[in-house]
């Protein structure tokens, strides 16, 4: 299921114009990256780690802490990238997704690639780092379809929408409040997010330590 699910994400992306986020890290910190470039280290990714398992291991070997990468400090990202409760997501979204797109020249990646507006662009995002940085955390929206969580979901929307100044769709307002695993408002949040970076022409951070490690866009 999850190959099935990897293949269509990947043709989705291949066959977009603009500009997509996704939600997992698209690096580590530059401590555990053995490729002295964050291309190189896409590259060489698959081969290196030839499971999720094997991806934890070699950085834990590397670093006994979970470090964290720049962005995710200043982004206050709940996790490090091989944290046991998203090392999974960064290792197949990385090998599975980013890689094969980069290697197929199919893609740009930011802001470790020069934006090309003729290829679809690949944005890293973090719902919780989005909403927090909105001034809207703190609403529990998962997991439940009770009246409270779909109320959240709901009361989330409207003020993300009044933070930002975007008009929601309405069919993607409903999807989102009725979802009550919560992903269809994470997605939201990140086209919001997506928005909001190429709107404001901030696609393309200069330090160094984003063009090695990524950079959350919020």
């Amino acid at each position: 299921m999850r190959d099935n699910a990897v293949r269509a994400l990947r043709s989705f992306i291949q066959s977009a114009s603009g500009a997509i986020g996704l939600d997992f890290p698209f690096g580590v910190p530059r401590m555990v990256m053995v490729e002295p470039t964050w291309i190189e280290f896409i590259l060489a990714f698959s081969s290196r780690y030839a499971t999720a398992a094997a991806f934890r291991a070699g950085c834990r070997q590397l670093s006994a802490r979970e470090l964290r990468r720049t962005t995710d400090a200043e982004a206050h990202a709940p996790w490090a990238a091989w944290n046991w409760r998203l090392y999974r997501q960064t290792y197949f979204g990385i090998g599975e997704v980013i890689a094969p797109l980069v290697r197929e020249r199919r893609v740009r990646v930011l802001p470790m690639q020069e934006a090309d507006h003729a290829t679809p662009l690949l944005l890293e995002i973090c719902p919780a780092s989005s909403l927090r940085r909105l001034g809207i955390a703190g609403l529990p929206y998962k997991a439940g379809a009770d009246a409270n969580q779909r109320r959240a979901r709901e009361s989330i929307i409207s003020r993300l929408a009044a933070a930002t100044q975007i008009a929601i769709d309405p069919i993607a307002r409903n999807r989102a409040i009725e979802d009550p695993g919560g992903d269809a408002l994470d997605s939201l949040v990140a086209a919001v997010a997506v928005h909001r970076a190429i709107a404001g022409g901030r696609i393309q951070p200069t330090d160094a330590v984003y063009q090695i490690e990524g950079f959350i866009y919020v």
